[in-house]
């Protein structure tokens, strides 16, 4: 049955806006940031809204939810955040109501062809609910504090000894990967600068400190550099439901190049960078964000700059199909998988808030 209407509490919808407003303005410093700052809201909401069963505060977190989605569509991170808790609420409403048992959550073909699930309204009042959705997510808490970590332990099956690595920009597993495995292995790494806003450098910069041969070049070069290279490593924004990239500019011509000399493509990335929704060519102020021309050409060019319009996007797409390999905090998977891994992670209903 369905309960009263719940509204959040003024402390917490006060926590809202600040971070609603932290979206608007890009006043943060990576996904993780994102992501777990959402959570925390969410838990708060869990467990200081006066709600009685699963359908209401699946509600209020879809109203909630949308907010903090529509503030910037472009960081994924949050709705999928949002998303998985909407999952881990379903999953431990279930397992109360004795429909699932514990660890055997995935639907099976023939329930999900009858839509066995969709009758439930996620109505009845059930005790423990409350502690058994906490307790799932702290451990998603868990699972994003320690991604990063998990992903720098598989380092040194990927990454072998007199080996030529080539990335480009700046990504924080990236270099924490090639770190981690320069410790126990001797390999040269080339930066590509990644113009217009060359954080390559400052990438380089830092691997170089590390004792790591580095070599910086501009992005004209990785074509030409290629055929020399034993694979590249990259980070990226965003892994789309196709298993394709939301990564940096500048990332499709270089995963073009190396599939054209035939170099495994490597990408670094926490599963909860992962979303269920895909590239749609009519909906691309949803998928990317545009930086100031002046990083391209100088404002002080005004006679050039009165006949040209400059577009300076800060994503690229690169197709699935040039990706070899995702190193995951989970392990490593293809992008055939990511289907599968969507499905674990997000109930289908759950995909458009």
């Amino acid at each position: 049955m369905k309960g009263r209407k719940v509204e959040v509490s003024i402390e917490i919808k006060r926590d809202i806006e600040v971070f609603i407003e932290e979206l608007r303005f890009r006043k943060f410093s990576d996904s993780a940031y994102l992501a777990k700052t959402t959570l925390d809201l969410l838990k708060r909401i869990i467990s200081d809204s006066d709600w009685t069963n699963a359908s209401d505060l699946m509600e209020i977190i879809r109203k909630e939810g949308k907010c903090l989605i529509e503030a910037n569509p472009v960081e994924t991170a949050v709705g999928n955040v949002i998303k998985r808790v909407l999952k881990i609420i379903r999953d431990e409403y279930l397992i109360l109501r004795g429909k699932h048992a514990e660890g055997d959550l995935q639907e099976s073909l023939q329930n999900m062809w009858l839509a066995e699930g969709q009758t439930d309204d996620y109505g009845d009042i059930l005790p423990n609910l409350k502690e058994q959705i906490v307790e799932g997510i702290d451990e998603l808490s868990r699972e994003i504090d320690t991604s990063a970590d998990n992903i720098v332990a598989q380092a040194l099956e990927h990454i072998h000894s007199d080996e030529l690595i080539m990335t480009a920009g700046k990504s924080r597993s990236v270099e924490s990967f090639l770190k981690t495995a320069a410790k126990k292995r001797k390999f040269q790494v080339i930066v590509a600068e990644s113009a217009p806003f060359y954080n390559g450098q400052e990438m380089a910069k830092s691997l170089a400190l590390n004792g790591i041969e580095t070599t910086v070049i501009p992005d004209s070069s990785i074509f030409s550099i290629m055929s020399r290279v034993n694979k590249v490593i990259l980070g990226t924004h965003s892994v789309m439901a196709n298993g394709g990239l939301k990564a940096f500019s500048g990332s499709h011509a270089l995963a073009l190049a190396a599939k054209h000399y035939s170099v495994p493509l490597i990408v670094c990335v926490p599963v909860f960078k992962l979303t269920p929704q895909y590239l749609c060519s009519h909906d691309q102020d949803a998928f990317n964000c545009f930086a100031s021309p002046e990083d391209v050409m100088t404002f002080g060019e005004g006679k050039i700059l009165s006949d040209v319009q400059i577009i300076n996007p800060v994503f690229d797409y690169v197709p699935p199909e040039l990706v070899t390999l995702f190193v995951l905090n989970i392990g490593g998977n293809s992008p055939t998988y990511i289907y599968r891994l969507l499905s674990e992670l997000y109930h289908p209903n759950d995909y458009v808030l």
